[in-house]
């Protein structure tokens, strides 16, 4: 019994480490203090069962359970046969083999199977909690991380979406107002009330745009302290016109021709209305010399098209994968569209865009 009793605190000992082991020992040991010892190691069986129903799948906690079954029909029959033993011991034979020692193997198997199911049904249960537990966990893990994904995303989109918008309004801006410092400053001595004139152009140039970063900037802090004009809304396609007074306010000619019934859609009418500033941006950017430059939107059920052209050669080099070319073909990207730029035959740029009319492509 001493034994015994040392070799269940080794199965303890082992449990975590050696687990396989730690079942085989478990279920020899049961085995031996049925057939010679006090019999309380067989507990070690049934902690065995339930440990295998918590820690390892239900498949595998019930062959485990089935092996130890085994060994608790061996241990009952050990059972039996030392209950039988006794004087006269010539008839230790018969007995054994007798009806009552069949009786005496039913019952204890009967309690040991019964222990064992019991054991092997809350193992597994506990086992099946904390793996759902586990799994929900790891899904909540999961589901946490493609959250912050997606918010890095969409801030990734939003810083895109900025820096587009702000390069649209400060390289104009500043082209105009560039432009018409220019010649303020050629007609300040000759045409003082010309360039009297300019210089408020370039005033109001100024104060608009610094009203369109401060509503875009106000929308990215959430601050609602911004004035009503600088909260104004996003321009569209029926501002082309005072788009293009502008641009002829600063010393490009612009015809401007649109077709058509625009769309409703807000975002589409942005669209058409940052290419064609870009454009125009681009021509009295890089213009050598300042000819006309011609505008032509044409709007259908399906689509819209955009052609700005100018006459006059560019300065070379003039790189045609810049920020605001890239940021065109960007936003046409959202309306499944096309944008071609590039020199035209009469030695001019030509910018071409075909926009799909519609829900934009997410």
């Amino acid at each position: 019994m001493v034994v015994l009793g040392i070799g269940g605190l080794v199965v303890l000992a082992i449990r975590h480490r050696f687990p396989r082991l730690s079942f085989a020992a478990a279920m020899g040991l049961s085995v031996l203090s049925l057939a010679g010892g006090s019999g309380a190691e067989s507990i070690l069986a049934v902690m065995a069962v339930y440990i295998a129903g918590v820690r390892r799948s239900g498949r595998v906690a019930w062959v485990y359970f089935v092996i130890a079954a085994a060994c608790g029909a061996i241990g009952a029959l050990a059972l039996s046969v030392r209950g039988t033993i006794g004087p006269p011991i010539l008839g230790l034979v018969p007995r054994i083999l007798g009806r009552d020692a069949l009786l005496d193997w039913v019952n204890a198997f009967f309690i040991i199977a019964i222990v064992l199911l019991i054991a092997a049904l809350l193992g597994t249960n506990v086992g099946h909690q904390r793996r759902h537990i586990g799994e929900l966990v790891d899904r909540a893990d999961r589901l946490a991380r493609e959250r912050d994904h997606q918010v890095e995303i969409a801030r990734a989109l939003e810083r895109e979406r900025i820096a587009r918008e702000m390069h649209d309004i400060i390289a104009h801006s500043l082209s105009v107002i560039i432009t018409v410092s220019d010649g303020a400053h050629a007609a300040a001595d000759e045409r003082p009330a010309e360039a009297k004139a300019a210089i408020a152009r370039v005033a109001e140039t100024g104060r608009r745009t610094l009203g369109e970063v401060r509503r875009l900037l106000g929308g990215v802090r959430g601050d609602d302290r911004s004035s009503a004009q600088e909260h104004a809304p996003q321009p569209d396609a029926s501002h082309l016109i005072s788009l293009a007074a502008e641009f002829v306010a600063a010393g490009l000619p612009v015809r401007l021709s649109v077709a058509g019934t625009p769309s409703t859609d807000p975002g589409l009418g942005l669209t058409v209305y940052r290419i064609v500033q870009e454009s125009l941006t681009n021509v009295l950017r890089h213009a050598r010399e300042v000819g006309t430059a011609t505008v032509t939107v044409t709007w259908t059920a399906e689509d819209v098209t955009v052609v700005v052209r100018d006459a006059g050669p560019l300065t070379p080099p003039f790189s045609q994968e810049g920020r605001g070319i890239l940021g065109m073909r960007e936003r046409a990207t959202l309306y499944a569209g096309t944008i071609e730029a590039g020199p035209h035959d009469d030695g001019g740029w030509r910018v071409f865009a075909r926009l799909r009319c519609g829900d934009p492509q997410l």
